[in-house]
């Protein structure tokens, strides 16, 4: 299986409680439900289409703890979203769950790593990571992440977890996909590239005109 991971994010980077607010009070942060005001019917169709692909689902506990204590409310058989989380297995990484009472799910408590491992060499499509912030930035440590599917909302919180923190594995991506929603969000496929190159502008002179190169390879000049 393939794996890959969902997040929503706003402009500063922040992933914190989405949905609601009092979703995840975490460090004091008191602006869940950011998310809300974006969302539309295309928002949905994208969201829907994704988890129809959707072999098995890797979470976080906390991730884990605010599905489990939604998703299963929901019964309408036309929800593609409930439906997948509902009837697909779920495999939660965490070191403090002793039990999980939602439905086909399996702790994993051991090497995250080599269990992860061991779930993509299972035949299916995808094995899908949904926030899990930690979970994300242990599973890039270990270049398993095939895909990022990153929404950008249009909205600055100035604070609250992120999913791409200080001292994460520096990582290369291409993009292979993006589109936008009428609300404003902007959503990016993309795909580990490796680790990032660098370089600089120079400045370099022929017949006599000095021209900085960053300027002449993006055809500005």
């Amino acid at each position: 299986m393939r794996l890959t991971v969902t997040a929503y994010l706003t402009l500063d980077g922040v992933m914190q409680a989405p949905g609601m607010p009092g979703e995840d009070r975490g460090g004091g942060f008191e602006q869940g439900g950011w998310q809300a005001p974006y969302i539309d019917e295309a928002h949905g169709r994208l969201a829907a289409g994704w988890f129809e692909a959707a072999d098995a689902f890797l979470l976080g506990r906390r991730t884990y703890e605010i599905f489990a204590g939604h998703w299963p409310k929901v019964t309408d058989e036309r929800d593609v979203i409930a439906a997948r989380l509902n009837s697909r297995p779920k495999y939660v990484v965490s070191t403090t769950l002793d039990h999980l009472a939602w439905d086909d799910s399996t702790l994993i408590s051991g090497d995250v790593a080599d269990a992860v491992a061991e779930l993509k060499r299972r035949p299916g499509d995808e094995l899908q990571v949904h926030g899990s912030g930690q979970l994300v930035r242990t599973l890039m440590a270990h270049d398993l992440v095939d895909e990022y599917r990153l929404y950008i909302y249009p909205v600055i919180l100035g604070g609250g977890r992120r999913l791409f923190p200080e001292g994460v594995v520096p990582t290369a991506l291409t993009l292979v996909e993006r589109t936008s929603t009428p609300s404003g969000a902007m959503v990016g496929v993309y795909q580990p590239a490796g680790r990032p190159r660098y370089g600089m502008a120079a400045l370099e002179e022929h017949d006599g005109v000095v021209r900085d190169t960053f300027s002449r390879q993006a055809g500005l000049g």
